[in-house]
Formats: structure tokens, sequence, C-alpha cells
């Protein structure tokens, strides 16, 4: 809320989305870079270009960087702002150390998941509003309610990579389980679906999900269930679907690398 102010300040206006994303109003990233720039420019700074600063030292005043080339620069205050491992394969961490610093172990995060190819077959590009639960060894780690994203490759989207942070060495073979119903009883789930059926205008497995799921992902975990193809099931057939779409479980994850990390 404070970068939000302060960028108002500047005459950029903002807003906020969902899952606390904040945006300009004009959508463009390019937006708030020349916010800053002009900025900057208005408080009557400097700016240079084509300078990789690739050393820095300090001096009695303040700070000299130096470029490839043998240029020197020389500034009062210096921000490291080079963005992070994930960011760039340049990340600013050997300059850092130059000054002092330490730097601590450094581990990807924010990632999606590969998973099984067959478990998510023909979902690429699916969006599904939902809650996801981080497991370990059966033992539940963490519970978000967001977006996933299927992939060609596993899971992704922003609740997915949420969970990734709480990865540790101690998680071993982490495992997703999502809830595709988040506010309604797998119970009442499993009577909401066989209350359906007479209102379809079809009695296949793919008449089914009309209007409720995405039918890509509701073919899916059909699937999943292991159900036959039609709509005319049995009361405990519907409450295998209940209970699959409450816990729809994708296990022998393995989090994606720097390439994918947020």
């Amino acid at each position: 809320q404070r970068l939000i102010e302060k960028m108002e300040e500047m005459g950029l206006p903002c807003r906020e989305e969902s899952e606390g994303r904040g945006y300009p109003a004009s959508d463009a990233a390019s937006s708030v870079l020349d916010t800053l720039r002009l900025t900057a420019e208005h408080l009557g700074a400097e700016e240079v270009t084509g300078f990789e600063a690739v050393r820095v030292r300090r001096d009695a005043e303040g700070f000299v960087a130096e470029a490839a080339d043998g240029r020197r620069e020389w500034a009062k205050l210096l921000l490291l702002t080079t963005g992070g491992r994930a960011a760039s394969k340049f990340a600013g961490y050997d300059l850092a150390r130059a000054l002092g610093h330490s730097v601590t172990p450094l581990i990807p995060a924010l990632l999606p998941f590969k998973t099984d190819a067959a478990a998510i077959k023909g979902l690429n590009g699916v969006r599904c509003k939902c809650a996801a639960t981080l497991l370990c060894s059966g033992k539940q780690i963490l519970r978000e309610e967001g977006e996933v994203l299927f992939k060609d490759y596993g899971l992704s989207g922003i609740c997915i990579m949420d969970l990734t942070r709480h990865l540790t060495p101690a998680v071993k073979s982490p495992a997703v389980e999502l809830d595709l119903f988040p506010d309604v009883a797998e119970d009442a789930l499993s009577v909401l679906f066989a209350a359906r059926v007479p209102l379809l205008p079809g009695d296949t497995a793919a008449d089914f999900w009309l209007g409720l799921l995405n039918p890509k992902l509701g073919r899916a975990l059909w699937s999943a269930a292991a159900l036959p193809d039609t709509a005319a099931l049995t009361p405990g057939q519907w409450q295998k679907l209940a209970r699959t779409a409450k816990h729809w479980r994708f296990e022998g994850l393995t989090p994606c690398g720097w390439r994918q990390a947020q």
C-alpha cells in the first residue's frame, strides 16, 4: 500500500486486482518505469546508460562503479537493483560480496510443479479457481485458494507458486491436492451432481459439465475418478466423483528450476 501511495504521489494512478496484484491504470509496466525515470530527472538526477558495472568499491565520500571498458562513475549512494537470480544470470551477488555483504545459499522459489503428463493430458492453458493443498507424506503443510493454471508439463498459477515457497529439504515427495469446489462439502456436492442429471440435454459425461466446469477439466476429472462415460451413475459413483473433485491428488511432483522461478 505504501508503494502504491508513493507511485500515486508521482502522478501514476494504480488499481488493485485479485490476489493482491497491483497494476498501473494503463495496464502497462512501462508506465511504472517511465514514472520513476521522469521523477528522477525532475529531481536533478543524471542518467547514464550503456554502462555495465562490473566492479564497485567504496571511497572516502561514497562509491565508485567501474565499467568493463574502464570508465568510472562516482555516487554518494549505491543501490544494487540488478534483480534476483530468477530474473537474470547476472544478479549482482559478486558486487554485494565485494562490498562486504554475505550471500545466503540461493534456492529457486515461486515455481510451477512438473507432474505426470498423463494426469494433465489435454489441459494445457486451462485455468481454474479452486483450493490447492501442499502435502508431505499425507500431512497438510499449507492450503491456498486462487487460480491454478494447467500447463503441458504440470501445475502453475499464483496459488501453486505460493505453495512452493514452503518447500524445504525436509519435504520429500511433495503432493498437491486440488479442491475444485472449495465452497461445497463433499456430501452436498454428491447430491448436487446427482440432481443435475434430469436437467441435462444429454446423458454423456461431456454433457454433465455444461456450465459447471471447463469441459476439458471435467473430462480429466471424470477420468481420474475412473467412471464410465455416462451420466447415469449410481449414488456410490456420484460420491466417488464428488470425492475426486474435492481431493484431486497429483503425486510425484518435481519443482521446476531457475528458468521458471518467479
